[in-house]
């Protein structure tokens, strides 16, 4: 192979509504908010998650920005039961879990939510 990939740096959500987003990635789960050449994005750890606004996409862009087509995983070593007892004191809603999966580095205890867009959103801890 001619290159090796090392991580992702950022990827793009396409969101019905910025400040909805914005407030539930920072207040639920604590990811900053940034504003590069004026637009937004949620840091945590090293990445990134840039936002556009559905009908406002920067580009060059997915060939089909959707509101509410994205999966994503995020890690914690936070105990699961902390984070199920925060989002349950945040009164936000757990769709599934715990459940044992499977990831990209090994075996997973997720539980799962989703974003103000119906993205699905797991936070798990290796076990």
């Amino acid at each position: 192979m001619a290159f090796v990939l090392e991580h992702l740096d950022h990827l793009v959500l396409t969101v019905a509504n910025l400040d909805a987003t914005i407030d539930f990635y920072t207040e639920v789960l604590g990811m900053d908010v940034v504003t590069r050449e004026g637009r937004k994005a949620l840091a945590f750890g090293i990445q990134e998650i840039n936002l556009h606004q559905r009908g406002h996409e920067f580009n060059p862009k997915a060939a089909h920005p959707t509101p509410g087509s994205a999966d994503l995983c995020f890690l914690t070593t936070t105990p699961l039961e902390q984070v199920i007892a925060t989002l349950n004191e945040q009164k936000v809603h757990i769709e599934d879990g715990p459940v044992d999966r499977m990831g990209a580095i090994g075996k997973l205890r997720s539980i799962y939510l989703r974003d103000p867009d119906r993205n699905l959103v797991e936070i798990s801890n290796t076990v």
